[in-house]
């Protein structure tokens, strides 16, 4: 019985690789015409981190594996709370200062009134001594009465200043503060579907801690191998195709958006040794965001095709590759 079971899910195993194996040599086997160039890949797109600002306790993830979320929409809240009472203590702070600030500014009115008062008395004491009205040491008298309200208002506008300083550092932890307590909101920085579900409510993460990856589903390409002699010609900016395993009749339109400079062996999926032994240069082909964004909740990172450029531009596309999505990818 056991060697029953044994060989019957070795031949569904076969079944399951020749079948995708049948796929791909019936979308090579295909006649491309002179041209073009081809190689197989698989979709990706770009991988977004949603992570902590400053370290923290996690309140709450609202996301699960597989969800699909906006750009800006919240996915996860950390404890905020230690930070938004040293918040409203800054900010009692900031209240205090702009008090003294006030204060400062009535001192400072009244000394310039004093300095006024003691400069008039001044000189009519140096007129009723020219008259001989008055002795010199009335008019000393007042010179110092005048000294001393000159210095008065220089430590009264001296501390206005140092009020006006407290009210900026104290303005700037509001601040500071303020966008602690903010950054506690952890919001989705692009629209894309959660692939990996980081944290937990409850752990205790480091600045910089990862609570969420989002694939962005606005960038989205598939990546293939090319020989030099191919990469070579090859335009950015190129039209492609993609033609994908879930849909072998439907090409999908791309573009070359990016060619290595340098290169490297090819991946393991390349199936000959031969192939393997070249120098295969990095292909991007990427699919327009427009189109992306039309068949977003369709869009699944992993799907393995075969990518087609257009080495030629002057080279028309074969029937089979021919595309009722370029219209849409144009938009």
């Amino acid at each position: 019985m056991k060697r029953t079971v044994a060989i019957l899910a070795l031949l569904a195993a076969l079944l399951g690789v020749g079948g995708a194996g049948a796929w791909y040599l019936a979308a090579r086997s295909r006649t491309l015409p002179p041209g073009f160039a081809s190689g197989n890949g698989r979709i990706e797109a770009t991988q977004v981190d949603v992570a902590t600002k400053a370290a923290g306790r996690v309140l709450d993830v609202r996301a699960e594996e597989g969800d699909f979320v906006q750009a800006g929409q919240i996915v996860a809240q950390m404890d905020v709370e230690e930070t938004a009472a040293a918040l409203r203590t800054a900010d009692a702070q900031a209240a205090q200062a702009r008090q003294s600030r006030d204060t400062a500014t009535h001192v400072v009115e009244q000394r310039k009134g004093e300095l006024d008062l003691a400069a008039k008395e001044l000189e009519r004491q140096e007129t009723l001594v020219a008259k001989g009205f008055a002795t010199e040491q009335k008019v000393d008298q007042y010179r110092t009465t005048k000294l001393t309200a000159a210095a008065a208002l220089a430590a009264a506008q001296s501390s206005l200043a140092a009020s006006e300083s407290a009210i900026r550092a104290a303005e700037a932890e509001v601040d500071r503060l303020k966008r602690l307590v903010a950054d506690g909101t952890l919001v989705a920085p692009k629209s894309g579907r959660v692939i990996y579900r980081l944290a937990e409510p409850g752990e205790v993460l480091a600045a910089g801690g990862k609570v969420l990856t989002l694939i962005d589903l606005s960038d989205v390409y598939m990546t293939i191998f090319l020989p030099a002699s191919q990469a070579g010609t090859l335009a950015l900016g190129a039209e492609a195709r993609l033609l994908l395993e879930p849909l072998p009749d439907r090409a999908v339109p791309a573009n070359v958006s990016f060619v290595s400079a340098r290169g490297q062996f090819t991946p393991k999926q390349v199936e000959t040794q031969s192939e393997r032994d070249r120098m295969m240069f990095r292909v991007k082909l990427r699919i327009a965001r427009t189109l992306v964004e039309k068949y977003l909740e369709h869009v699944k990172t992993g799907v393995t095709g075969v990518g087609y450029v257009r080495l030629d531009p002057k080279a028309e596309w074969p029937s089979w590759l021919t595309s009722d999505l370029v219209d849409e990818a144009r938009r």
